[in-house]
């Protein structure tokens, strides 16, 4: 069976590249995403993107972005890189897949690490580590 084309509210990724980012913000559905790319502050990211777009487009391997910014909306020529996106402790990789076209880069990264209880503490009674054997 062949694979399915990816579309982004029924445009390909050829169409989405070729646009602007004016054109590709009145395509997207939700208003706060769509102020965000309009009111594009980061011109210095900005720049970092078209630049590792350019070298994907000529076979190169780009250096990674790394960002702090996590209220970054993803854009199409940001499709194929890989960004490296600030948590809170350390900067946490994050391949840019054409799904993730219309989210912020910080909903790709988690800040809080998922909780793991261990084993009873120094100081636990007996019957506090059998709980979990009985069931």
């Amino acid at each position: 069976m062949a694979r399915k084309e990816f579309t982004f509210r029924g445009k390909s990724m050829e169409e989405l590249v070729a646009m602007d980012l004016q054109q590709f913000s009145n395509i997207i559905g939700r208003t706060r995403l769509r102020r965000t790319i309009k009111r594009w502050t980061d011109m210095k990211l900005l720049k970092k993107v078209e630049k590792a777009y350019q070298e994907t487009k000529e076979g190169k391997q780009p250096k990674i972005i790394r960002t702090h910014r996590r209220d970054l909306p993803v854009i199409p020529k940001m499709v194929g890189l890989t960004l490296a996106v600030h948590n809170g402790k350390e900067f946490v990789k994050v391949q840019v897949i054409e799904r993730m076209l219309g989210h912020y880069v910080g909903e790709l990264v988690l800040t809080r690490k998922r909780l793991s209880h261990g084993k009873a503490g120094i100081g636990a009674t007996k019957s506090s580590t059998a709980i979990t054997a009985r069931g």
